[in-house]
């Protein structure tokens, strides 16, 4: 790693660690607060407060992103997105450098983005804890082995997603979805003999388990396109500035009626039909990646 970017690498690390432990410090504390605190009241206000200061961790991120780093974020298509509705969010995935993307692109636009984790994800230092405290869902996901070895295990997963939404309802919230239901390698690509160059295969699921949940108070899908000119980055590429620029396209779409009811799970045709529509969102997206990788 060339000198430079060694020094710029050591520099954003100790801030971002900075930055993440005087917040998570305070996040704890007010979460210790509302777990100790009966009124639902008082608990609604701390959810609120908590959502305000992981605003600001994220906040002082991109600024060190935009001040620190090379990157330039060419963002097109949020006009008419709100802080104060629900949206389910959906997105290609390639890198966690997507995450970190979609905060400064959303921070304060819209509101506060959550993310359905692996339970294995509460143990990272800070962060798990972080994450517990403004209540993103950890979710327990079963192989169909496991599933054969332990049939009660069978639904487990909808259940976690339906707990979930019902806590999402109690104050505006993006719910984010990675359809592609992990990070796109060449590997992977091959593996699934996916039609989509770009793409992994899309996984209907999850989406479809939470319109089921909160069709009726969700106000649309926020769908996002994220391309990386120069190749899919890691996130030393972030902190050493070797990201030159990303493109970021959003496309808020009707939520689909006549999906946001159906046993997903149980009935084959509602099955196929969900199936068919996010397909079809995911060959849009496919022939709008091969355009904007076609800009260059």
């Amino acid at each position: 790693m060339p000198m430079l970017s060694t020094l710029r690498w050591l520099l954003i690390v100790t801030l971002v660690v900075l930055n993440t432990v005087a917040h998570t410090s305070v996040l704890l504390l007010l979460a210790l607060a509302k777990w100790l605190l009966p009124l639902p009241r008082w608990r609604r206000a701390l959810s609120r407060l908590l959502v305000r200061i992981a605003e600001r961790w994220i906040a002082v991120n991109s600024w060190m992103m935009d001040h620190l780093t090379p990157l330039q974020v060419d963002v097109q298509g949020q006009g008419s997105l709100s802080r104060h509705g629900w949206y389910l969010v959906i997105s290609n995935h390639q890198s966690w450098v997507d995450i970190l993307i979609l905060q400064k692109v959303f921070n304060r636009r819209i509101p506060f983005l959550k993310f359905f984790l692996k339970q294995q994800l509460i143990w990272v230092p800070l962060l798990g804890l972080a994450w517990w405290a403004l209540d993103f869902p950890f979710m327990r996901r079963y192989s169909r082995q496991q599933i054969e070895r332990e049939p009660a295990l069978q639904g487990k997963d909808v259940e976690a997603t339906r707990k979930a939404c019902a806590r999402f309802r109690q104050m505006p919230v993006s719910v984010m979805n990675f359809v592609e239901g992990t990070r796109y390698t060449p590997e992977k690509h091959a593996a699934q003999r996916s039609p989509y160059p770009h793409l992994l295969r899309p996984k209907a699921g999850g989406v479809a388990f939470v319109l089921n949940a909160m069709g009726e108070i969700l106000q649309s899908v926020v769908d996002v396109s994220i391309v990386y000119p120069a190749g899919r980055p890691t996130l030393s590429d972030l902190l050493a500035g070797r990201i030159p620029s990303v493109k970021v396209r959003v496309r808020e779409r009707p939520l689909p009626s006549d999906l946001l009811r159906g046993d997903y799970e149980n009935d084959a045709a509602f099955r196929d039909r969900f199936q068919h529509w996010i397909n079809t969102l995911w060959a849009e997206k496919e022939a709008e990646i091969v355009a904007l990788h076609g800009e260059e």
